[in-house]
């Protein structure tokens, strides 16, 4: 069965036609790459430039004098290594609860197939419906009704409940073959064993998109941590940066922009692999 494309083969065949296939896709390509790399690229050029030229109009595209102190500056004056911890481990605490538990509760929903499963479920994905931001007072009551404020456990806890990654986790729990669980049944394992040694395994996939999207929404979130961190020292990068922003120098505020987004753009390049895959796992059966 022949696959239906916009240019056909025989167009591809021809040089001519070749040749105009291959030149606009690269301006594509090209154009897209310039629409994503070109702020990264400003904002790591501008923590190089001075506080003269950085405010410059017309600006520079390429800095008169690499000024590379911005970012020594940036590391002492913010304190980053401090709020970078901070943050690391907020979002791994938050990572650690989300997956145990969300793991725990999509299979249970997918497997174990509890009393009125459905409607439970149908009740987690609601509240998908609610905006976030009409949940913040609520959160922040009950958080300060258990002392939990200047408390990790005041990022961790709330992070557990998250509707789409238990729900993603129960997709593709679904999709496992019920042959494969049959048989550790038929070997004799219960149903934490079956869940440790076959469906975890078999969905690290899954999982590790899961992991990204949890440390992700911590490492990037500034309202809850701005409401429940009063303490300067334990507050995570992302309020840092405004907080102590009120005197500091444009370039270096820049600086310390640029060192907070290195280890979620690590991250990424890292897994990005992970990410498609586990996206896409849940997405057909097999």
């Amino acid at each position: 069965m022949s696959t239906r494309t916009l240019i056909s083969p025989a167009t591809l065949a021809r040089p001519r036609g070749r040749a105009a296939y291959w030149t606009v896709f690269t301006t594509v390509v090209v154009l897209f790459a310039l629409a994503f790399l070109f702020p990264v690229y400003w904002m790591v050029t501008g923590a190089a430039k001075s506080p003269d030229e950085v405010t410059r109009t017309p600006p520079t595209l390429v800095p008169e004098h690499w000024h590379l102190d911005g970012y020594t500056d940036a590391w002492d004056l913010m304190q980053l290594p401090r709020h970078l911890w901070n943050t690391v481990v907020q979002a791994a605490g938050a990572w650690a609860f989300q997956l145990v538990l969300c793991t725990a509760a999509a299979y249970a929903l997918s497997r174990l197939k509890p009393v009125f499963g459905k409607v439970v479920l149908g009740g987690i994905l609601t509240t998908l419906m609610v905006p976030a931001q009409a949940l913040v007072v609520p959160k922040y009551l009950t958080v300060a009704d258990l002392g939990l404020l200047n408390d990790p456990l005041a990022i961790w806890l709330p992070a557990v409940a998250n509707a789409f990654n238990l729900y993603l986790l129960k997709r593709f729990f679904d999709q496992i073959p019920r042959d494969v669980l049959e048989a550790a049944e038929i070997d004799g394992a219960g149903k934490l064993r079956t869940l440790w040694s076959i469906v975890l395994p078999m969905s690290r996939p899954v999982l590790g998109v899961v992991s990204i999207f949890a440390l992700v929404a911590v490492w990037q979130d500034f309202l809850w941590p701005l409401m429940v961190f009063s303490d300067t020292d334990k507050q995570p990068i992302s309020v840092a940066l405004v907080q102590l922003s009120q005197n500091i120098q444009l370039t270096v505020l820049i600086a310390a922009m640029v060192i907070a987004s290195i280890p979620m753009v690590a991250l990424f390049l890292v897994f990005q692999r992970h990410i498609v895959a586990g996206i896409s796992a849940g997405s057909t059966k097999g």
